[in-house]
């Protein structure tokens, strides 16, 4: 899939902002080539149900074949064309194709015989955003410089067991518990916190050098729409509560699935701060990180059949300043990463008036100028328009894509 998909789309896709979680968990009897891949869960189509000429990624969800592409261009620093025939993506005419099937079945026999088929060697593990890699250590260019307090932290060590393995140190600070308790104080409390029933937002997005104005919608429960106006027409990213879509002016309607669902009702969630610790089986708190000028207290939720949350919180003021998730692919995890700012307070609540989402297709900032909350809000602007849908983004075709 290209990463340059025109800037209205583009818009809208970064908007979903969690990626493309699927929730099932590693496959415990797939085959060979694809140890470690997620399976469909029932009633999901399989890629090949969907894509023509699939090959390597047989019995993967349809809906994780974008993001696995997605999942390549980052770690090799390419675009849909270093492999593909555009127009054409069914086509084996580039070598680099064959390569890639070559390659992914070396990954997945890698982890099935050296990691009991957990998924530990990724593409990125060797490519680090490189088409050949590097094989040897680089030289010293300058004199090493003695280390200051703890080594920075991976931003993409989701895990508990990852956390271990980067020598971080777990448990260091106080309890999770506690940590959310303050977020939870911090941000106004609970009452004041229940008593939001909707809230309007208007204000920028900042985006590949534009500044293009936005209008977001939220209500009790858990609906969410924004409005990016850009030239050509609005780009829609929406939330109803169950179903969730992208759209903009001229284009089919794009359906969310599995995780885009899932940060879409994280996002939709007026009162998060109050239902934070039921989203998590279980908590530790990892560590120590200074984002910007905040120290921050780094806590890792776990949830059950999806990929870890890590919320850091600022330990003067205990709210919440970065939220990383992670969409699951067929060949590895991709980060969503979103730094909260500018907290004021509205009615009572602390809430941020600029966000920050970065993901490794790009990166936009929202700045709000007004909030209104408590108004009504009606709920035909949370219906799902009746239109063809396309099912995979804008400039490739459904069924097109091959691997």
């Amino acid at each position: 899939m290209a990463r340059k998909f025109g800037l209205a789309m583009a818009v809208a896709f970064l908007l979903a902002v969690c990626g493309y979680v699927i929730g099932a968990k590693a496959q415990s009897n797939a085959t060979p080539h694809a140890a470690g891949a997620p399976e469909p869960q029932s009633g999901e189509k399989k890629a090949e149900e969907q894509f023509k000429n699939i090959q390597v990624l047989k019995g993967v969800p349809a809906d994780q074949i974008i993001p696995t592409m997605q999942f390549i261009t980052a770690s090799l620093g390419v675009e849909c064309d270093f492999c593909h025939v555009q127009g054409a993506f069914e086509k084996d005419d580039k070598k680099p194709k064959q390569t890639t099937r070559k390659m992914m079945e070396m990954m997945f026999a890698i982890n099935a015989d050296n990691f009991d088929r957990h998924r530990e060697v990724t593409c990125y593990s060797c490519h680090r955003g490189s088409v050949d890699p590097v094989g040897m250590p680089p030289v010293m260019t300058e004199e090493p410089k003695e280390a200051v307090g703890e080594p920075k932290k991976a931003e993409h060590a989701g895990e508990k067991n990852d956390e271990e393995k980067k020598g971080t140190k777990a448990n260091a600070g106080p309890p999770p518990d506690q940590l959310l308790d303050k977020y939870l104080q911090a941000a106004g409390g609970a009452a004041a916190i229940d008593k939001i029933t909707s809230r309007v937002m208007k204000g920028t997005i900042d985006f590949d050098g534009k500044s293009i104005p936005i209008d977001i919608y939220s209500k009790d429960p858990d609906k969410r729409i924004s409005f990016t106006h850009m030239p050509e027409g609005d780009s829609v990213t929406a939330f109803n509560g169950h179903e969730g879509w992208l759209g903009m002016a001229g284009r089919p309607l794009r359906e969310m699935h599995g995780g885009d669902l899932d940060g879409a009702a994280i996002d939709a969630d007026l009162h998060l701060a109050t239902h934070v610790k039921a989203m998590f089986t279980e908590m530790t708190v990892s560590g120590t990180e200074k984002i910007g000028e905040h120290e921050t207290y780094v806590v890792v939720g776990l949830r059950d059949g999806k990929p870890p949350v890590r919320l850091y919180f600022d330990e003067q003021t205990g709210l919440l300043v970065r939220m990383v998730r992670f969409g699951e692919t067929a060949l590895g995890r991709l980060p969503t990463q979103i730094d909260y700012a500018d907290y004021r307070d509205a009615d009572g609540v602390k809430i941020p008036y600029k966000w920050t989402l970065a993901r490794s297709s790009g990166r936009f900032t929202i700045q709000v100028s007004e909030v209104q909350q408590n108004v009504p809000v009606d709920d035909a602007k949370f219906v799902k328009p009746a239109a063809p849908v396309e099912h995979s983004p804008a400039g490739h075709p459904a069924k097109g894509s091959s691997n």
